[in-house]
């Protein structure tokens, strides 16, 4: 099992995985529920369904996807810690910056109106 906090090895796993638009949508398929990889393979008839394994490895291996055997089918789940991780290092930060600059400039109106009173 892996940190919580990953290393950059394992980023540019999900940077490689999410660098795909067809991934992404594979991401989005299970976002919305989790399914079969059969069901997988059916929302993507434009593909093969090799081609929609080998882009199952690919967010396998970032982690980004986690497959459970249940009979004879796969069940496929998103796994969004990797994407969170991502979110705090990159993102996060830029996000906090700019709460704080609203609410800076909510202060500022707040002084302002109270001198105006």
């Amino acid at each position: 099992m892996k940190s919580t906090e990953g290393s950059v090895a394992d980023d540019d796993l999900v940077f490689k995985a999410l660098a795909a638009p067809v991934r992404r949508r594979m991401l989005d398929a299970l976002r919305n529920a989790p399914c079969s990889t059969g069901a997988l393979c059916a929302q993507f008839p434009e593909l093969d369904r090799t081609t929609v394994l080998q882009h199952l490895r690919v967010l396998e291996r970032a982690e980004l996807v986690t497959g459970r055997k249940v009979g004879r089918e796969r069940h496929l789940t998103l796994a969004p810690l990797p994407i969170k991780r991502i979110h705090d290092r990159w993102i996060g930060e830029y996000a906090r910056a700019a709460v704080d600059l609203l609410a800076d400039l909510d202060a500022g109106a707040e002084r302002d109106g109270d001198q105006d009173a």
